[in-house]
């Protein structure tokens, strides 16, 4: 059994911006594993915007991410040795165990999954924690009708990519919105969008006029900012609004709203969600995104480093918009 362990702690707390010193990579020697406790080497972690937020002390819906301790995070891996009844070595699990190589689980938050039609990384992406948040707030908060106009911002990304074609199964115009002629052909050729605005090229207002002729009905929100600005003023009466993540201001920057009236003047519903919070819906969203990805009917993209101290540089280049899909990191 491995005696050795590798890590990633936070460091110190970010004054705006992430820089590479917010993080340590250390050594630590693993304990005996005691009865009714597993083994679990760390196939995979996830990266995850909302980690941002977790660095910093302000006020949030979790408790900040602790000092000196391992990040905490999403990860795919595999039990190599076992005291516990439920798991046998060879299981392939997703957990909550952070960065860091191996982990120790008393079994609490561990799922074993199957392996055979679904890859083990998609556990941590379209048939994980960011695809039942697209499920999520298409189905339950924008609850879209066949015809009506859908606009999802961060599109190319893990939660946007999903939102896109399961609104455009239930026969929705889906528009996009993405930073770069790249991500945008991908959007539109890989994931089935109607159209995608590439808020890089500096024309966003009238892409986006001219891609939603007849308004909008709902909006994924995962960005803010500009974007959010632009899409308030095309909002239909009675359009619903998901709003998923703020990245735009993360890393401390504002986010200027001017046409927060038309939230009354449409009667807009606007609601905030967190996926966490739902744990009733996890089990059918779940089951409808495994089948749909092991029918091919559901595509996702993956942007993946490599080598746990690789970790940061990553996930400072998710806050900016680097990766294409889910932005993992690869230990093995």
């Amino acid at each position: 059994m491995p005696t050795q362990n590798q890590m990633i702690v936070l460091a110190s707390r970010p004054k705006g911006e992430v820089t590479p010193q917010n993080f340590r990579l250390q050594d630590a020697t693993l304990p005996d594993l005691a009865d009714g406790e597993v083994l679990i080497k760390n196939h995979f972690l996830s990266l995850d915007p909302y980690m941002r937020g977790r660095m910093d002390e302000s006020k949030s819906y979790v408790p900040p991410q602790p000092l000196d301790k391992v990040m905490e995070g999403g990860t795919a891996g595999e039990v190599v040795a076992s005291k516990h009844p439920g798991f046998s070595a060879g299981d392939k699990v997703i957990g909550r165990l952070g960065w860091q190589l191996f982990a120790i689980s008393n079994g609490t938050g561990l799922t074993k999954v199957d392996t055979t039609q679904v890859p083990l990384s998609a556990y941590l992406g379209c048939v994980g924690m960011p695809g039942v948040t697209a499920w999520y707030g298409l189905n339950q908060i924008i609850a879209p009708k066949a015809g009506e106009t859908v606009v999802v911002s961060a599109a190319s990304g893990a939660v946007g990519s999903v939102v896109g074609q399961l609104a455009k199964a239930k026969g929705c115009r889906v528009v996009g919105v993405a930073g770069g002629p790249d991500k945008c052909r991908a959007v539109v050729d890989e994931y089935g969008f109607d159209a995608c605005i590439d808020y890089k090229a500096g024309n966003l207002a009238a892409d986006l006029k001219a891609a939603t002729p007849d308004g909008i009905d709902g909006y994924f929100e995962n960005t803010g900012g500009e974007i959010l600005d632009l899409v308030l003023a095309r909002m239909n009466a009675f359009g619903r609004i998901a709003v998923c993540g703020l990245i735009a201001s993360y890393d401390g920057q504002s986010i200027p709203v001017n046409n927060i009236r038309a939230i009354l003047i449409s009667r807009l519903t606007m609601r905030g969600f967190i996926i966490s919070e739902h744990p009733q819906f996890w089990p059918q969203a779940l089951q409808e995104l495994g089948a749909a990805v092991a029918g091919g009917k559901l595509r996702y993209r993956e942007t993946v480093a490599q080598g746990l101290a690789s970790a940061p540089e990553a996930f400072m280049g998710l806050l900016k918009g680097r990766n294409f899909g889910k932005q993992l990191v690869k230990l093995v």
